[in-house]
């Protein structure tokens, strides 16, 4: 009887989650920094002000001031560190997501692309446009921005701390 051994690669939690979640905070904020002022010029402490205002609401957020900047900057890097937590989790069963980090980033920022426009920002006490128009520049800034400044890093960190860490035997 022929015997075989599995290798598991597992990707390392703190790694995973934190360095992943920290990489595309910072890399999907600087995109929003740099992109909405450049566009519309809007300076950056409003972007940040925005994020804070799914909490409180705009008004909250416009008359709390500096503290809402400093909440919207930790909010935008909690909601970073939850997506690298749900990609990790999701790796602990999906190989897939460790052996193909490109492709499985790309669905992965596509994804929450969708949850967060389907379902954070409707639920949230973010300024609702009673007149909404689509912008096929915003539009494409906000899927690159999903895909190559959030999904693929978080893939890519998780693929690197599963490749560096021991491997477990079944």
């Amino acid at each position: 009887m022929a015997t075989s051994v599995i290798t598991v690669i597992r990707p390392r939690p703190l790694a995973t989650i934190a360095g992943g979640g920290l990489l595309a905070g910072l890399l999907d904020g600087a995109h929003a920094v740099i992109y909405y002022s450049l566009i519309s010029g809007i300076p950056a402490q409003n972007i940040f002000r925005y994020i804070a205002s799914g909490l409180f609401g705009i008004h909250a957020a416009i008359s709390m001031g500096w503290p809402a900047v400093v909440l919207g900057v930790l909010l935008h890097f909690s909601i970073a560190v939850g997506a690298a937590a749900v990609y990790y989790f999701f790796a602990l069963k999906v190989p897939f997501l460790i052996r193909q980090p490109f492709l499985a980033g790309t669905i992965f920022g596509l994804g929450l692309y969708g949850f967060m426009y389907y379902v954070v920002i409707p639920l949230s006490a973010v300024p609702k446009n009673p007149h909404p128009t689509f912008s096929w520049a915003n539009f494409a800034s906000e899927i690159f921005a999903h895909v190559v400044m959030v999904g693929i890093p978080i893939a890519l960190v998780a693929r690197h701390s599963a490749l560096s860490s021991p491997r477990e035997r079944l």
